[in-house]
């Protein structure tokens, strides 16, 4: 499937992104329905903070003595004022702090949103975009961002719409080379001399290393803010509009959503990530 590229202003480049067929192409059946339906269960058992908690009788503070004689009153007899019959009582099967989460294996999370995208894909409800950054956080320019991208009929600002990014990867920091440990014995010992020449000179080439890591690190800084996080704070004061990175998305967001505009690396992302 080809589709066109847009920029922020809606205006097609003349160029086309092909969405592989392995990934926004599948024939969907009953089984991808299942599929999605247990990833979504997952997406929204993982919000339950599973805090609840009552007092059972046990945990109930009140007196242990016995509250009436036990025959000759003509009601039922009763032990003790924490009773779960009476009122302030504890609870009979309350609710416990639990764990809601739900686990799937990684092939089926993977069909889920293969199936979500594909979905998509054959409702006509993804928009290809360029990559683009704001220098700074405005709502405005997300506004117009979303009023110059059309699905069908309607621009993006009346429906809910979910907008795809791939951020940078991260910048991997030098491994500091392990100390060797002390030995015993003459042979040992010159190993150990030996080692300690070698552990030198890789302590000199890690800090050299580190210090290059900590000048590309301000620079990396600087291209995420502009690429995503100052997308995510224009977008955050829009009701209907949601950010997401192409490596963390899910199928709950994308099923979410009625329209997905998704940027040229995001595509190449998905792809990878997916196929």
């Amino acid at each position: 499937m080809k589709l066109e590229v847009y920029n922020i202003n809606g205006e097609s480049l003349g160029r086309e992104v092909d969405l592989p067929d392995n990934v926004f192409g599948l024939e969907l059946n009953e089984k991808h329905d299942h599929v999605v339906y247990l990833a979504v269960k997952k997406y929204l058992a993982a919000q339950r903070q599973g805090t609840h908690k009552s007092k059972g009788r046990a945990e109930i503070k009140g007196s242990t003595r016995k509250i009436k004689k036990q025959k000759g009153t003509g009601t039922a007899r009763a032990g003790s004022i924490k009773n779960p019959l009476f009122r302030g009582g504890g609870r009979v099967f309350g609710p416990e702090p639990r764990d809601y989460s739900i686990k799937l294996n990684k092939k089926v999370k993977q069909l889920a949103r293969k199936s979500a995208l594909s979905s998509k894909a054959q409702e006509g409800a993804i928009i290809v975009v360029e990559d683009f950054t704001f220098d700074a956080p405005k709502t405005k320019a997300y506004l117009s961002l979303l009023s110059s991208l059309k699905n069908g009929d309607s621009n993006l600002t009346d429906t809910k719409s979910l907008l795809v990014l791939d951020t940078p990867d991260a910048v991997a920091a030098p491994v500091k080379p392990k100390l060797p440990s002390k030995t015993r014995g003459a042979k040992k010992k010159a190993a150990f001399a030996e080692a300690m020449k070698t552990y030198s000179e890789d302590l000199k080439s890690y800090n050299e290393a580190y210090q290059t890591y900590l000048s590309s690190l301000e620079a990396q800084i600087d291209k995420v803010e502009k690429s995503y996080d100052n997308i995510v704070l224009s977008s955050r004061n829009v009701q209907k509009a949601v950010v997401a990175d192409a490596k963390t998305l899910n199928t709950y967001q994308i099923l979410n959503a009625n329209c997905l505009v998704v940027s040229e690396s995001a595509v190449s992302r998905l792809a990878d990530m997916l196929s």
